[in-house]
C-alpha cells in the first residue's frame, strides 16, 4: 500500500476573473473547490493509474470534510487525524496575472502528531511512505525526519518531495525517492545550476553521498535527469504550453510510484513519471489517464555512458 502524507491539506478555491481591479467590486466569471495539497495530488494521480492510495495526515471542520468527500466520491481511501481547527482554504486569483493566498493551517498539538507517527507504524514492509509538501507552522520542522526514521524501522519504502529545511532532518534514512528541482539541489550543494549538464555532474555528486536509490532533478521545461544506482537517465518532456504548473510535480511522483508498483523498467517508469507531468502541466487540472497516454509516446528517455 502506498500512503501518501499530506500534513497541511487544503481547500483551493480557484476564482476566475477577466479583468482584475484592487479597490473595486469585482464579479467572478467562474469558480471551483478542489481538495489540495502535494499528498492528496499524488494519491488522485494514483488513481487515474489504477494504482491504490491511502491517503493521512490532518484535517478540521466543514473545509476538512470536503477534503475528505471529496476523495471518497474519487473511490481513493483516506484515513485522517482530525483536529479541532479548519483545515485551510487557499485563494487562487485567476486573471490576467495568477495570483495566490495561502492560509497558514490549522493549529497541531503534539498528540495528534503522535497519532500520526502511530499511524504511520502500522504499515510496514512493501508499502510505501509518501511526505509530501509544506507543514502547519505549528509543527517542529523535523517531523518529516521521525516519520521517516519510523517507516524505515518498519521497513517501508519511503519517498519525499519537500523543501530543503522539512527533508534535512530525513537524509540520514535510507530513501527510496526524492525530487528536488534544480534550484533545490543548487541550494544543497552550494552551486548555481542552470544547465542540464551541470545537474548531472552535481547531481551524481549529491547522490553519492546519501542513501538515496533514485534520484530525479527536474528542470521545468527542460525535462528531469534521474539517478538510479550507477545509471544516469535524461529525460526529454513533450512540447506544450504550459498552463497549470501546480501539481505537475507531484503527478510526476504519481508516476514514477505507479512504474514501481506495475514492476515497470526504469526507462518505462521515468517516461510515465514525465508523462503525468506533462499531462498535469499542458491541462486546467490534474493529468487524467486519458491525457498521460497521450503524452506517453512524446517523452524521450536517454542513459548517459558510464
Amino acid at each position: 500500500m502506498i500512503l501518501t502524507v499530506t500534513l497541511n491539506p487544503s481547500v483551493d478555491y480557484v476564482v476566475r476573473v477577466d479583468q482584475f481591479s484592487t479597490g473595486h467590486l469585482n464579479r467572478t466569471d467562474q469558480t471551483a473547490f478542489y481538495a489540495g495539497g502535494k499528498g492528496i495530488n499524488v494519491s488522485q494521480v494514483l488513481k487515474e493509474l489504477d494504482v491504490s492510495s491511502t491517503a493521512t495526515g490532518f484535517t478540521g471542520g466543514f473545509s476538512g470534510r470536503f477534503i475528505e468527500d471529496t476523495l471518497s466520491e474519487k473511490q481513493i481511501k483516506a484515513d485522517f487525524i482530525h483536529v479541532e481547527d479548519h483545515s485551510r482554504i487557499n485563494i487562487k486569483l485567476k486573471t490576467d496575472e495568477e495570483t495566490e493566498i495561502n492560509a497558514a493551517g490549522p493549529v497541531i498539538s503534539s498528540e495528534k502528531v503522535n497519532e500520526l507517527i502511530e499511524l504511520v507504524s502500522r504499515y510496514g514492509k512493501g508499502d510505501t511512505l509518501v511526505l509530501a509538501g509544506s507543514i502547519p507552522s505549528s509543527v517542529e520542522r523535523d517531523l518529516y525526519g521521525k516519520l521517516a526514521a519510523a517507516a524505515y524501522q518498519n521497513e517501508m519504502q519511503i519517498v519525499i518531495d519537500s523543501e530543503k529545511s522539512l527533508l534535512e532532518p530525513a537524509l540520514g534514512t535510507s530513501l527510496t525517492l526524492i525530487k528536488p528541482n534544480h534550484k533545490e539541489l543548487g541550494g544543497y550543494i552550494g552551486r548555481d545550476i542552470q544547465t542540464v549538464e551541470e545537474a548531472v555532474i552535481y547531481g551524481r555528486q549529491f547522490y553519492q553521498d546519501h542513501h538515496i536509490e533514485y534520484l530525479m532533478v527536474s528542470m521545468a521545461e527542460h525535462g528531469a535527469v534521474l539517478f538510479a544506482g550507477d545509471e544516469t537517465y535524461i529525460a526529454t518532456p513533450p512540447e506544450g504550453e504550459l498552463i497549470n504548473s501546480v501539481g505537475a510535480g507531484d503527478s510526476s511522483v504519481a508516476g514514477f510510484l505507479a512504474g514501481l508498483e506495475k514492476g515497470y523498467s526504469i526507462e518505462e517508469t521515468f517516461a510515465l513519471s514525465m508523462a503525468c507531468g506533462a499531462a498535469t502541466a499542458f491541462s486546467e487540472g490534474l493529468a487524467v489517464k486519458e491525457q498521460i497516454d497521450h503524452y506517453l509516446p512524446m517523452v524521450q528517455i536517454r542513459g548517459l555512458a558510464k
